[in-house]
């Protein structure tokens, strides 16, 4: 592939984490630019997925789009080429870094889940749909960031994973069941807390309140860990790492300066805010 088209591939994933992940890309563009490229068009593979489930006008064509997204996957891992800038982009990647491409199929198999949705009954049932769509983006990132392969490291980037998609749905709670009708907190603790019908009616109650909290506390265990281990990636990666663990965090922090008002409002990370994380992120990798 020339040299040319492969840019304007890279370009076409990199403009889609900045339309899509804010957030993402405030950390990942510190990459060397190889790097923050490779991280680019596994995002755009992602999106691409969640993007035939929440866009598809029917569940049919949600499974047809994922079906031919799985076919394109074995395709790509049996060595043929695909014509698409995402493909291309990551045919260069995989040639560079391994992917483990199990992982791709993890994420569409969480993707499946949505497609017909069911309200997990347990917090296991959670944790286990947030390592397939979120989890499965930490082990697949993790060849572009780290040399370290070790079971520990891959389970840390796994659950690290699972902290920022837990932490999605608590921001989301509102979008979630306005616009799709689901509704990710296990029914277990909406039962525990007693608040089975606070996401319905739209209410913040003290009970809505604690039951947050349980779930917010889990991903802050989940955040504490692995910044002990950052010094585990490489040296160009922890920086990046470190901020987008920490700005996924300060999510958790806006919803309660806003009163917990995660019903009607999407609570977001100013500018200001990810440019004092950032700091404190350099701060924090100073002192190692």
């Amino acid at each position: 592939m020339d040299h040319y088209t492969l840019n304007k591939d890279y370009e076409y994933c990199r403009n889609i984490i900045k339309q899509h992940s804010k957030s993402f890309y405030y950390a990942f563009k510190e990459l060397p630019v190889d790097d923050a490229n490779a991280v680019y068009a596994v995002y755009a593979f992602c999106r691409m997925a969640d993007d035939i489930v929440d866009e598809s006008e029917s569940a049919a064509m949600s499974i047809s789009g994922l079906n031919q997204l799985k076919k394109d996957l074995s395709d790509f891992a049996n060595g043929y080429e695909i014509n698409h800038p995402m493909w291309r982009a990551l045919r260069d990647v995989h040639s560079r870094y391994t992917l483990d491409l199990e992982m791709f199929n993890w994420q569409i198999s969480g993707q499946e889940h949505d497609i017909m949705f069911k309200q997990p009954e347990t917090l296991e049932d959670l944790k286990w749909y947030s390592t397939q769509v979120a989890g499965s983006v930490g082990r697949m990132l993790l060849p572009i960031l780290s040399d370290n392969n070790s079971e520990q490291l891959k389970r840390d980037a796994e659950q690290l994973g699972v902290a920022m998609q837990i932490t999605n749905i608590l921001r989301d709670i509102g979008e979630d069941y306005s616009y799709h009708r689901r509704i990710y907190i296990p029914v277990e603790i909406m039962e525990k807390y007693g608040c089975i019908k606070a996401i319905e009616e739209r209410q913040s109650e003290p009970a809505f309140i604690e039951m947050w909290e349980y779930l917010a506390g889990y991903a802050e265990g989940i955040y504490d860990n692995f910044y002990s281990s950052i010094n585990l990636y490489k040296k160009e990666g922890q920086l990046p790492l470190l901020l987008s663990a920490m700005v996924y965090r300060a999510i958790l922090d806006e919803v309660r300066a806003n009163n917990y008002n995660c019903l009607t409002d999407r609570n977001k990370v100013s500018t200001a805010r990810k440019l004092m994380i950032r700091h404190q992120a350099m701060n924090y990798l100073t002192g190692l």
